[in-house]
């Protein structure tokens, strides 16, 4: 051993760092060493995981609130929105999808005519991430606005909780969308809008129509400052 004349071993440091290294890689390829259950699924399994472009519905959502208008509607949402992927039949889009149940995810496809989309909301536990997969839309992030975003095909945004974002389709054709929303837990509903949204639609629309979005959207109160 390498002691000085105190008696200490300089290499006792690096012999324990290497002993615990060791340890830890082996604690590793221990749980790597261990079998999957890797398995084939049935036929039906894999079409039950299987979305199709030109099968897909409008959200169910759409439904329960016809009675609002359209130009209510698109105050709130994007003109069409189209569930794939949904991480249970109780979601805030709706109750039918293609797919149900994906590790927390939530998959929709959006279409937008020019010069429209969705108000100002924040999804308060989930990661909200958009890829534009035709024409140019705007992203507004903040409230008051703080920053714009305009992306174009092929482009994303992934956006995290606890942001208010709005966009809209600012090109002379339809905008596609498709948005991903990950990270779904008990918070999985909580979608909020600002409260100038609310006073917004109450002017716009009426209190009765305001009102009818509470089942689906939180209204925030007036954020300190404002």
């Amino acid at each position: 051993m390498n002691a000085t004349s105190s008696g200490y071993d300089s290499r006792v440091p690096i012999l324990i760092f290497v002993l615990y290294f060791q340890h830890i890689t082996n604690l590793e390829m221990g749980s790597l060493s261990m079998p999957n259950e890797i398995y084939t699924p049935t036929k039906e399994e894999i079409e039950a995981r299987v979305s199709r472009f030109s099968e897909l519905k409008p959200m169910s959502v759409a439904d329960e609130l016809d009675w609002v208008g359209q130009d209510a509607m698109d105050l709130f949402y994007a003109r069409k929105l189209m569930p794939v992927i949904l991480d249970d039949e109780n979601s805030a889009f709706g109750k039918a999808a293609p797919i149900i149940g994906a590790a927390g995810s939530t998959m929709f496809v959006s279409i937008m005519p020019p010069g429209q989309g969705p108000c100002l909301h924040s999804h308060n536990g989930t990661f909200e991430t958009f890829m534009v997969l035709e024409g140019t839309i705007e992203y507004h992030i903040g409230e008051p606005v703080a920053h714009t975003v305009v992306l174009n095909k092929w482009d994303v945004l992934s956006c995290p909780p606890k942001v208010y974002r709005g966009f809209k389709n600012i090109g002379d054709k339809d905008a596609v969308q498709l948005t991903v929303i990950t990270g779904i837990g008990e918070d999985s509903d909580d979608v909020s809008v600002p409260d100038s949204i609310a006073q917004q639609a109450e002017r716009d629309f009426g209190k009765k129509i305001a009102e009818g979005f509470r089942s689906f959207f939180h209204f925030d109160p007036p954020q300190a400052g404002a």
